[in-house]
C-alpha cells in the first residue's frame, strides 16, 4: 500500500476505513475486518490499524462488541460526511482562497470550472 508523507499512516488507514463505510462496504451495524486481518490486508504493523481503530472509535465510527470485535456505529456515515465537511472549510478552503488571492483567480472563474465540472459529472 503507498501512503502519503504528509499524513502519518494510522490517520491514512482511518481515512481509507471512513471512505469504504462511506461506499458502503462496512455498512453500519455491521462488523469489519480485525486489526490483524486489515493490518495483512494494507501491508502495515498491527500497531498501526490499532491506533486507527482507536482514533475512529474516539470519533464515534466505529465500536468494539468484546469477543466480537468491531462495528460501525449507527450514523456512521453521517458522522463521516459532517467531519469532512469541517475539515474542508475550515482547512482546505482557506488553503483554495489563499492560493486564488496570490495567483489572481476570480470567484467568477472558480463558479465556471465548477458548472463545467457539474456538467462533466452527469454524463458520467
Amino acid at each position: 500500500m503507498d501512503f502519503k508523507e504528509k499524513k502519518v499512516i494510522y490517520l491514512q488507514i482511518a481515512e481509507m476505513l471512513c471512505d469504504d463505510i462511506l461506499l458502503k462496504k462496512y455498512p453500519e451495524g455491521e462488523r469489519i475486518p480485525s486489526v490483524r486481518e486489515y493490518a495483512a490486508t494494507v501491508e502495515v504493523n498491527a500497531n498501526t490499524v490499532v491506533r486507527a481503530y482507536e482514533w475512529l472509535q474516539a470519533q464515534e465510527i466505529i465500536f468494539i462488541k468484546r469477543g466480537l470485535g468491531y462495528f460501525v456505529e449507527e450514523g456512521a456515515r453521517e458522522a463521516i460526511a459532517t467531519m469532512r465537511r469541517r475539515e474542508f472549510l475550515n482547512e482546505s478552503l482557506p488553503e483554495v482562497f489563499r492560493a486564488m488571492r496570490t495567483l489572481g483567480i476570480t470567484m467568477e472563474e472558480v463558479a465556471e470550472r465548477f458548472k463545467s465540472y457539474e456538467v462533466g459529472q452527469e454524463k458520467e
